[in-house]
């Protein structure tokens, strides 16, 4: 294979898993781990991707959105603390909207022991409601890969049968003129259907997503109340006019 085409297929599957790792690109092309080597350092040199360690992942990209396992594992500790003081606003009998989200699947062990009804888009987190034991129903519609969250037209649809009393709302980015905002044009849709359809709406999300910038605007700072960890001190002062917060750092 010549090295232009294996350079293409290695982009091409960048673009669809958004990382790959070096033994899954060496079985893929049919190449040696010497010859990926060369060619991630030349692309990595050409801008194209960053190598990490063990394989290679595509450069930021305000449409690019990272999987679910790489949210994960990030501000795992911060997650929990927000998704703690979410899940304490939620009181008995209510019905509520959890969108797809690393943040808002770590609500779900603290909603365990009460009597509410949810709803939500994301695969994995119904699998844990149910296995928790809370009633919960899951939208239907086109699912994301990377992310488990049903999206589309359907999943559009779908929500409009329901009220809620409250959402809980995760988000890539929060900027100061453009609102929160998410990469995914398809996701943005459904987010700010959810907030249309609930009495309280919620955002929840660490302090990382303070002053980014994602390809689609879900709504307007003031169309949620965001529960974060903290806002940075750098940050405070072109959000405190527009946002109203809840710091679970305070």
């Amino acid at each position: 294979m010549l090295n232009a085409e294996r350079k293409e297929k290695i982009l091409d599957m960048l673009e669809s898993l958004g990382v790959v790792k070096l033994s899954e690109l060496v079985a893929s092309l049919n190449s040696s781990e010497s010859t990926i080597r060369r060619d991630l350092i030349e692309m990595e040199e050409d801008g194209l991707l960053e190598r990490v360690h063990g394989g290679a992942k595509l450069l930021k990209q305000h449409n690019l959105e990272p999987s679910m396992d790489e949210k994960t594992f990030k501000h795992v500790h911060s997650k929990q603390q927000i998704a703690k003081r979410a899940a304490e606003l939620v009181a008995e009998n209510d019905c509520i909207y959890l969108d797809a989200g690393s943040t808002t699947i770590e609500m779900i062990p603290f909603l365990a022991d009460k009597k509410i009804t949810v709803v939500t888009n994301g695969l994995g987190h119904v699998e844990r409601l149910v296995n928790l034991q809370v009633d919960a129903y899951l939208l239907g519609g086109k699912m994301k890969v990377h992310t488990k969250a049903v999206v589309g037209a359907v999943a559009l649809d779908n929500i409009g049968n329901y009220h809620f009393d409250k959402v809980f709302i995760g988000a890539n980015a929060i900027h100061h003129e453009f609102g929160f905002m998410t990469p995914d044009t398809e996701e943005a849709f459904l987010k700010r259907k959810a907030s249309q359809l609930a009495g309280e709406v919620f955002v929840v999300a660490d302090h990382s997503k303070f002053a980014q910038a994602n390809f689609a605007k879900m709504f307007e700072l003031n169309g949620a109340t965001l529960i974060t960890d903290y806002v940075p001190v750098n940050k405070a002062e072109s959000f405190s006019q527009k946002l109203k917060v809840i710091e679970v750092g305070k």
